[in-house]
């Protein structure tokens, strides 16, 4: 067993045949900055985080990433943590939401694209270009205690990819990162939202211990974690109610075990 494979199993548990038993709440943002032109609803500005991250804190809730949510939850101490997480490696994360995190005693998992490093968001064909983290930038957040996770190497739809790009994408960002901030990745972001069994499985084989997605749906497992979209348009009653379609989706799901 390799150094990092031994690494991974022992951080993070592995999960039943049919993957962990409840699902843990992990909400999903983008960019934090200015959200006036936002055709993809991706932007939160400064402001907005703020208020949801009071939100959290005043219903007695800790953000963290997800790596040591998963830790948590395998040692029974998850009650009152949620997972935070950041997409797309925006440099807005460091100037902005990093602050707010700091202010409100969270943390958080930043998935970046470790091929794009200072680059921009390419891939959105509408909206402003937003520039992404160097190195430096990432390095920055990983030393405040951020976990940092891979989005793939550019930011791709893996599902219609090649078996030498998906293998590029999984293991070859997962090297990058390691080189970049001396550990290699625990998580992995598929990019889109998009995945199936052979995504799943090249994540898996390049040595993750835990994947996030959107709604994987019937992919149920640690590695295809669902999460909620967070948006600007979020405050207080639309927190609430997707607070408690994650709860209803726990009972409905506990029942059809």
């Amino acid at each position: 067993m390799s150094t990092d494979t031994a690494s991974r199993h022992a951080s993070v548990p592995a999960p039943g045949p049919r993957g962990p038993r409840t699902r843990p709440w992990i909400l999903m943002y983008h960019s934090v900055g200015d959200a006036s032109d936002d055709p993809y609803g991706i932007t939160v500005a400064p402001q907005r985080l703020d208020h949801q991250l009071r939100w959290l804190t005043r219903r007695g809730l800790t953000g963290v990433g997800v790596g040591a949510l998963l830790r948590a939850r395998a040692a029974g101490r998850a009650r009152g943590l949620v997972g935070l997480t950041f997409d797309d490696g925006y440099a807005d994360f460091t100037e902005h939401a990093l602050p707010l995190l700091k202010r409100h005693g969270c943390t958080a998992t930043l998935f970046v694209l470790p091929g794009r490093l200072g680059g921009d968001n390419a891939w959105d064909p509408l909206g402003p270009r937003k520039p992404l983290l160097a190195e430096a930038g990432i390095r920055a957040a990983a030393a405040t205690g951020v976990e940092v996770g891979s989005h793939g190497k550019y930011h791709q739809d893996l599902t219609v990819t090649t078996d030498d790009v998906l293998h590029e994408e999984t293991s070859g960002s997962r090297m990058l990162l390691r080189e970049i901030t001396g550990t290699a990745p625990q998580g992995f972001c598929y990019p889109y939202g998009t995945l199936d069994r052979r995504t799943i499985g090249a994540v898996r084989d390049a040595g993750y211990a835990y994947g996030c997605a959107i709604e994987p749906g019937p992919l149920d497992s640690v590695l295809a974690l669902p999460r909620a979209h967070i948006s600007h348009a979020d405050r207080g009653l639309r927190l609430h109610t997707k607070r408690l379609l994650h709860d209803f989706r726990q009972l409905t799901r506990g029942e059809h075990r």
